[in-house]
């Protein structure tokens, strides 16, 4: 059966965890094909590149991700020094940011709640590594709707960092990231049905992340249309679903900036 959906109720039938599986994979596959909205750029509108880290920035002042296009742009300008979102004056030092976040984390923003996860989960703006700390923080901003915070679940409790591995539950975050449009999360679902000899599964997500424009879902189709676990009409869908979505992404402003090394 497709990965785990959440933990069984006791005194389920066997027959009601099947069709409750069942359910569960038809929703996958139907939903998430879309990326979700935190991952186009506030100013632009256009989708961010991947990896969506070294193709934008984040800003804590109001924890919108600007792609580096626009980044240049406001560059070119003359401004700098400011968030070319908000125009809020960019914090100086980790003590700055930190407090510009906890601040956010205080009005219950999720992405900065998810954002603080992330900095206790690898020990930086001058936090002890904490990721018990990590894991209350995504919780609360997955419960608040985080679709990152519910990938970051994912993917600790299934590499198991400072905490004992729980693959299921991470699986579960994943689909629950995934059914939002978290590509990542799409991917690593992939992954997990291909380890697992689940090649039909393993098909269908890699098809929807890389028509989202997911180069590594795209060689993992790859890999297994040369393996025989894929048809050649898969791979071709794949292979022009990607480059449509690449194009998508691509601006002339962010080839100059990609140029410049903005």
């Amino acid at each position: 059966m497709y990965g785990v959906a959440a933990p069984a109720q006791a005194g389920g039938s066997d027959e009601s965890d099947d069709t409750a599986a069942r359910d569960l994979q038809q929703r996958l596959m139907a939903s998430g094909h879309e990326r979700p909205e935190g991952d186009a750029c506030p100013i632009c509108f256009d989708l961010i590149e991947f990896p969506v880290g070294h193709h934008s920035e984040i800003n804590v002042c109001c924890m919108k991700r600007v792609c580096d296009g626009c980044i240049l742009a406001a560059m070119q300008r003359g401004l700098y020094g400011r968030c070319p979102f908000c125009r809020t004056p960019l914090p100086a030092d980790d003590a700055s940011i930190l407090a510009m976040v906890q601040k956010r984390v205080i009005k219950g923003d999720a992405a900065a709640i998810t954002y603080l996860g992330e900095q206790h989960c690898q020990g930086t703006l001058g936090l002890a590594k904490d990721v018990p700390r990590a894991i209350e923080l995504w919780t609360r901003a997955a419960e608040l709707g985080s679709v990152k915070a519910h990938y970051q679940l994912g993917l600790v409790y299934c590499i198991g960092d400072d905490i004992e591995v729980d693959k299921p539950r991470g699986i579960h975050h994943w689909q629950q990231a995934a059914i939002q449009g978290n590509v990542e999360s799409r991917n690593n679902l992939g992954a997990n049905e291909y380890r697992n000899g689940n090649y039909g599964h393993a098909v269908q997500h890699w098809l929807i992340s890389a028509k989202m424009g997911y180069e590594e879902s795209l060689n993992g189709i790859k890999g297994m249309f040369k393996e025989g676990h894929a048809a050649k009409a898969q791979y071709a869908e794949a292979l022009i679903g990607y480059r449509d979505a690449v194009e998508e992404m691509t601006s002339p402003q962010r080839k100059e900036a990609k140029r410049l090394g903005v």
